[in-house]
């Protein structure tokens, strides 16, 4: 152990800036149907595949160790998305012999994506046309969140994940308190 190498983990003064978010990983039943949702309901556009459906599954040892899945989890096809103003999205399709549904807002872990849009109601619509579905209407953003235009609501894509739609165009009461902003597109 003393022999081998080790690259040193940065201290609290040499830790690198975080400039925000690069992509989001979604995992789909189908890779293609998920690209045209995302397409119809965000603008989205392919930017790369990086596994091909004939390139063949990417499996094994390697996969299920570097990824935290299970054992016999093939990985069929990734594709990373851009949206138009905003981190990407990479598109993952799995074959794995225990793969459970999608998480709900109640699950541990990470369990939403929430896109900031500039016309809510037209936004709930684009995503009803591209498949998905608005589990309620456009409600208000709540406390320090609040404004008089300032709304969002949860959706579900066709494949079962839930999709939060928001926008504030309004200050909002927690900016009177201190100098820190939410990043806002």
């Amino acid at each position: 152990m003393a022999d081998q190498q080790r690259t040193p983990r940065p201290t609290s003064r040499e830790s690198p800036v975080v400039r925000g978010i690069d992509h989001v990983g979604v995992t789909v039943a189908d890779i293609d149907a998920a690209t045209t949702f995302f397409r119809r309901a965000l603008d989205a556009e392919v930017l790369y595949d990086t596994l091909r459906h004939e390139d063949g599954p990417n499996q094994g040892p390697s996969v299920e160790q570097g990824l935290g899945v299970p054992e016999g989890t093939q990985e069929m096809r990734i594709r990373m998305l851009m949206l138009p103003h905003g981190p990407g999205l990479e598109l993952f399709e799995f074959r794995a012999p225990h793969q459970s549904g999608p998480v709900v807002p109640s699950d541990l872990g990470w369990q939403h994506l929430a896109v900031y849009v500039d016309d809510l109601d037209a936004a709930v619509i684009r995503v009803e046309e591209a498949g998905g579905t608005a589990l309620s209407g456009p409600r208000p953003l709540p406390g320090v969140e609040a404004g008089p235009r300032n709304r969002m609501t949860y959706t579900r894509t066709p494949w079962g994940s839930t999709l939060e739609l928001i926008t504030y165009p309004d200050p909002q009461p927690y900016e009177q308190r201190t100098p820190h902003r939410r990043w806002r597109p």
